[in-house]
């Protein structure tokens, strides 16, 4: 294992153990000024569709995006990223229900709905994306006004209508009526890369950066993205459930076609080293500040869950 592998590894493992810490506290029974009450049942619904492991890349992706600039706080990183992980987490929760993807576990542990009951997980869901807004625009996020309208704005783009609701109804279309490769690709950027595009972007809006810095990442965050889904695809064919803590083989039990399924999986192990060689490629303006970025999309090219 390199040592910047073995930097890497510990950096992901001590960001999770921090973004756990800081949404443990912000899912507390504790409320917040305006707040009247935080149910009981709620907040468990909510603390069990967020609080159970995972590396926790999205917000990894933030702090690490927002480190390339010295300037930036880490704990001003931690809470953007806490609240990318909100929307990720309710997007999970509201996915696993009946009438969406009809998942039993996640993590390795039941889902929201069969956990509590379906209307405590679209609760929690609910609650869970507007908590991540409520992260953002508090006092305890130390940014300027304009800063953190310019994350509301990114973040509400990649997650709202033309970001991953919007995919996650194209896939919902897809089990009746099966996308072209076009389709494909733009339903993915949309349910999965949206979000993931956001958390490297996210780093530059933090900082202020330049232009040319924000598209750097921007499109740093679409080749991982893209990288990201293309691995979850390859996974859902090849791996069990017990290695990725759900159900696998759903996309070819519904008939939804992959860009894996249709161009094979010698296709897309070139395709993820290609991906791969064009972020590193795209941080290449930011010098050796970049190591750990370049890991990670390795990381996500050849993870195994």
């Amino acid at each position: 294992m390199s040592e910047r592998h073995q930097e890497f590894q510990s950096r992901l493992k001590d960001n999770a153990e921090a973004v756990e810490k800081l949404l443990a506290a912000l899912l507390s029974a504790d409320r917040q000024p305006d707040e009247i009450a935080r149910p009981e049942r709620l907040m468990a619904a909510m603390r069990h569709g967020v609080l159970n492991g995972g590396k926790r890349l999205r917000p990894f992706l933030v702090i690490e995006s927002a480190a390339l600039f010295p300037d930036v706080a880490r704990e001003t990183a931690l809470r953007i990223g806490a609240a990318l992980e909100c929307i990720h987490c309710y997007s999970l929760v509201h996915d696993d229900l009946p009438a969406m993807d009809d998942d039993d576990l996640r993590r390795g542990q039941p889902t929201v709905h069969i956990a509590f009951d379906e209307a405590a997980a679209i609760l929690a869901g609910d609650s869970l994306l507007t908590l991540a807004f409520d992260i953002v625009a508090a006092p305890e996020t130390r940014l300027s006004d304009a800063t953190k309208m310019a994350l509301i704005l990114a973040l509400a783009r990649a997650a709202g209508i033309g970001g991953m609701a919007g995919g996650q109804m194209l896939d919902l279309a897809a089990e009746k009526t099966a996308p072209d490769e076009d389709g494909i690709i733009t339903l993915q950027a949309m349910k999965t890369g949206a979000l993931l595009r956001f958390a490297c972007e996210a780093g530059a809006i933090i900082a202020g950066a330049s232009d040319g810095e924000r598209l750097a990442l921007r499109r740093y965050g679409e080749a991982v993205g893209l990288a990201f889904q293309i691995a979850d695809d390859l996974l859902d064919l090849t791996a069990d459930a017990a290695t990725m803590g759900k159900a696998t083989g759903k996309d070819a039990d519904r008939g939804k076609a992959t860009l894996v399924s249709r161009r094979g999986q010698a296709w897309a192990e070139d395709r993820l080293q290609a991906l791969v060689t064009e972020a590193e490629a795209l941080l290449a303006p930011f010098s050796h500040r970049a190591g750990i970025l370049i890991e990670t999309a390795h990381f996500i090219a050849n993870r195994r869950n």
